[in-house]
């Protein structure tokens, strides 16, 4: 079993995020989450940390940038990116 705050690795606060978490249809938040980590557990861990309610979560596999030092490239590693919505009515406070 996983820990909820191993699965929620940290908010994203991009100006895109900003917007849809701003809307008032409904309240969706992004986080970057664990690379093994699927919808129901991360469903399970936002409402278990923020104590709210889930209605959908979507994901995305990020591809890691390509970063060069010089004449060495390197990448930086592929990560998640989780898309949580809120049911009517709940709200993040702590972001």
């Amino acid at each position: 079993m996983k820990s909820p705050y191993n699965i929620i690795t940290r908010p994203l606060l991009t100006e895109k995020a900003m917007v849809l978490r701003d809307r008032k249809e409904n309240q969706e938040y992004v986080s970057k989450v664990a690379r093994d980590a699927n919808k129901i557990e991360i469903a399970r861990a936002v409402e278990a940390v923020f104590n709210v309610q889930v209605e959908k979560v979507n994901t995305v596999l990020m591809k890691g940038k390509v970063k060069r030092q010089g004449r060495f490239v390197g990448r930086k590693a592929d990560w998640k990116k989780a898309y949580v919505i809120l049911k009517e009515g709940h709200k993040l406070s702590d972001l």
